[in-house]
Formats: C-alpha cells, structure tokens, sequence
C-alpha cells in the first residue's frame, strides 16, 4: 500500500475564495481516496501561485517525500502541483529516482512509466503554457486600458470608482476639500505638518477614521499628476478618462513650492539678492545689484543699489522689503484669482467648442466637394476608357478637376491646421496670470522676480520707485487697477 499526501492548492490570496475552493478539493479528494482505498498520511493545503518555484508547503512536502514519510501526492489535477519548469521537474526526478511512486488525480490519469512520464511532462507544459498565455492575455487587456485611459488601480482621494461602467468620477465631497489642499501649499506658507493639520480640519482623514493622513501620503497627494487628468503606469504617462481636478498652473506652483522646501537651501548671492539684475537704474542705466547690512543688534537688512559703474549717480538705495511691496503691486495688476480665471478659461471652452463646430462644418463642405471631385475624375476615366471622348478632351478635363482635387486638399489642410490654434495661447496666457495669484502670496521672493521678467521688459528703477513696461498680452491689463472688467468679448483678449 502507498502512502500518499493530500495536496490542495489555491492560487488566489482572497481568504473567502480560497478557503471554499480549497475544501472543495478536500472533499473530493477524500471521496476519490476512499473509492480507491489510498491511504492519506497528511493534509497539504496553501493558497499560492505556481507560476514561479518557492511554495514552502509544496518543497516541504518534496522534502518529506524524499524522507520516505510517504511516496504518493493526491491532487485535483497536474496543474495543481505545477505551472513552472522547476517544480514540474523536481516531481518527474523524484519519480525518476522511485521516491514518487503513485500520483493520483480524480481528472488525470497517471502511472510510472516511460508514457505516463511523458504525458505528465505534457500535463505540467499545458500547465505552464495555460499560466503563460494567461499572463500575456492579461497585459495586453492592461495595454489595451491604457491606451484608452483608464487608470488600471483604485481611484485616487478626491476620486470614486464607478464599478458599473468601470471609470472613475470625481468624488462631490472629497474632491473640493483636495483642491483646496492643492490651493494652500501652493502659497508657500503650509509645510507639510501644518497640511496634515489642515488636511484633518477639512475632513480628509485616513482609513481609520478620526486620524488625518499620513505625510507621506499628504506629499504623494501633491505630486501625483493624476489630478491633472493623467497618471502614470509603470514608469510611462498617460491621458487618462477621468476628469482633471486642478489646472496645470496650480499644479506647476506646488511642485515648485515643494521643490524649493524639500531640498537643502545653500545660502547663495542669488537667493541672498533675488532682486539682483532684475532692474536698471533709470538716471545711468548701470544694474542694480543688491548688499547686505547687519546691525548691531543682529537684524540683517537687505537692499538694493545702483553700481555707479559708468558715472556719478544720485540714486539712492530702497530696502528689499520696500522693493516687494512694489513688486507685489506690479503682480497684483495681472494677477488672476480663481473667481476670474475660473469663468474666463471657460469662456475659452466656449470658443473652442464654437470653432470645432465651425471648423467642422467648414471641413465637411471641402470634404464633400472633394468627394465629388474624385467621382467626376472616376467617370471621366470611364468615359475614356469605353472610348465616349477624345484623349485630348480627356487630358484637358482631367487636368482641371486635378487642379481643383490639389486646391480643395490644400484648402483642407489649412482648415485643420488653423482650427483652434489662436485658443491654445490665450488659454495659456489665462493660466499663467492665474498662477501669478499664487506667487502673489507666496513668499518667495525668486518665483516673484522671474514672473516680472516674463511679463515684461525695460525694467527701472527711479528714486527707490520700480517701474515695468509690459509687454504683448500682458498690456491687456488696465495700470493701477484689477483687471475686472473683463466680460468674454473675443476682442478684448490676446489671440
């Protein structure tokens, strides 16, 4: 009489699957035992892929054969026992060295043979192919569904899956409350503790309740790109279906906010003097360059001067903290908070959607003369062929609808290329005034020097009192004044 051990095994980790497969098999395979009258030393059961070698109960239960505790497996099927090279051939040596002297399957047949050998190495390279075939299958459904955009994992905080048509929506509670996390490191004056706080404030809590997020998730939440409407997958980006929560210039500024915190500032002449270069004195023309002052009493004082490198100037020196308070002013002119930006990026929505209609309309009439220009060219053909009109009458017809086909083509191409492309600027020339709110009240003081050098140029500096001229859609903004009176009109904005 053999002696053989009962060996169950479920792929799956989910404890309620596999516990109820797993005593299916139980259960079969005592009834199969007991009509066969096979003696079951011991019950073998774990739930884990065969895929790759490594299970410690199935080397144990090798390891114990080896150890004469018993010379017969019982198992549903030879893919139960293996779906890899390695397992599959430590079972067909033990065999072939007589520790495995009967395997017993209620959905196989097998004896020790040089033909059961054969087809039980047939069996485990079913196994394998089965499991390899699934593998491929599965990635290219994956690829599939990231072509199409759909995140392949569980929707982000501030995001809900629709398990009916399998998207991914924004979640009408919790989505509001993360832009409003975005909003706040944005400004520059949020570490990341005091989000975590503020993260709690607002309800955005862990999965244990009544605990707010972890830092490192509330630093993960700031970084993912997922909030934009794209995510990445295995080190590659893509668009996704669902909808953006924030925009890109919102997006940009924390990323900068987070970069200027996370790393180890080094006290450099650039960020000691982030006015340095930034303006010319209006009675010389030298730079003005930037000098530090400590007193007495340890307070540093900064401020910013004339070089006097080509004559005598009367300049005098303005502090740095009087220098940003006009530079503030400067920004605030074109600084566009979410109640403007908000409404005036989707009046460009509007536009854009009125041009594709008329783009479209426009292109589907050239189509359809088109169209009709290749059938004339199709029957003129015939009519030559079948021998109705002269070659020279042919040749000169055909001449002109050719001419007509390359003008209608042209006329087509020009219709795509130019569609909505006066939009794109405009758009983001809106988002760029729209961050411009953000590093209106940050503190740094950098981010706010390189905005006044993208908007604008012959920048001076007159008896402590800084002055810009603004150039191209930057003009768009009335001086002294918010820019409020903007009410959507196509020929009030910069194309």
């Amino acid at each position: 009489m053999h002696k053989y051990f009962l060996y169950a095994r479920k792929s799956t980790d989910n404890e309620e699957r596999q516990v109820l497969s797993i005593e299916a098999q139980i259960a079969e395979l005592k009834e199969f035992a007991t009509k066969n009258q096979l003696e079951i030393v011991e019950e073998m059961t774990e739930s884990m892929t065969a895929k790759q070698p490594g299970r410690p109960v199935f080397n144990e239960m090798l390891t114990r054969i080896e150890n004469d505790e018993a010379d017969g497996i019982i198992a549903w099927n030879p893919d139960r026992l293996a779906r890899n090279a390695v397992d599959g051939g430590q079972i067909i040596h033990l065999i072939d060295q007589g520790k495995i002297q009967a395997l017993k399957f209620p959905t196989y047949w097998f004896e020790p043979s040089s033909q059961g050998l054969f087809m039980l190495q047939i069996a485990f390279g079913q196994a394998k192919y089965y499991i390899d075939n699934l593998s491929e299958n599965v990635k290219r459904g994956q690829r599939q569904k990231l072509r199409r955009g759909e995140y392949p994992s569980r929707a982000l905080i501030g995001y809900v899956n629709n398990l009916r048509n399998h998207t991914i929506e924004i979640d009408p509670e919790r989505a509001p409350k993360v832009k409003q996390l975005f909003e706040a490191y944005a400004t520059g004056k949020y570490t990341l503790k005091a989000m975590q706080k503020l993260s709690l404030s607002l309800g955005l809590v862990g999965l244990c309740e009544k605990k707010p997020l972890a830092l490192s998730v509330i630093q993960n939440l700031l970084k993912k790109n997922f909030y934009l409407g794209l995510f990445v997958f295995n080190g590659e980006t893509y668009e996704g279906k669902h909808p953006p929560l924030i925009d890109k210039a919102l997006f940009d500024t924390v990323q900068q906010v987070m970069k200027d915190n996370g790393k180890p500032r080094k006290v450099t002449e650039e960020l000691l003097f982030p006015y340095r270069g930034l303006f010319k004195c209006a009675e010389c023309g030298c730079a003005i360059t930037g000098e530090r002052h400590t007193k007495k009493s340890g307070l540093v004082f900064r401020y910013y001067r004339c070089t006097k490198k080509k004559n005598v100037c009367r300049q005098k020196y303005v502090s740095e903290k009087i220098l940003t308070e006009q530079i503030n002013k400067m920004i605030s002119i074109v600084a566009l908070p979410d109640d403007m930006a908000k409404p005036m990026l989707e009046q460009v929505d509007n536009w854009q959607s009125e041009e594709s209609t008329t783009s479209a309309l426009a292109a589907a009439d050239v189509k359809q003369k088109l169209s009709n220009t290749e059938k004339q060219l199709s029957r003129l053909l015939d009519a030559h062929l079948q021998g109705s009109i002269e070659a020279y009458e042919y040749q000169s017809k055909k001449s002109e609808l050719m001419t007509e086909k390359v003008a209608l083509k042209q006329k087509l191409g020009q219709i795509s290329r130019q569609g909505v492309r006066w939009l794109e600027p405009m758009r983001k020339w809106i988002q760029e005034a729209h961050q411009a709110h953000f590093i209106l009240h940050q503190e740094n003081l950098q981010a706010k020097a390189e905005l006044i050098r993208k908007i604008g140029s012959n920048r001076l500096l007159n008896s402590g009192n800084a002055a810009v001229v603004r150039e191209k859609e930057w003009k768009i903004f009335p001086e002294n004044s918010r820019f409020t009176d903007w009410r959507g009109k196509k020929e009030s904005n910069p194309r």
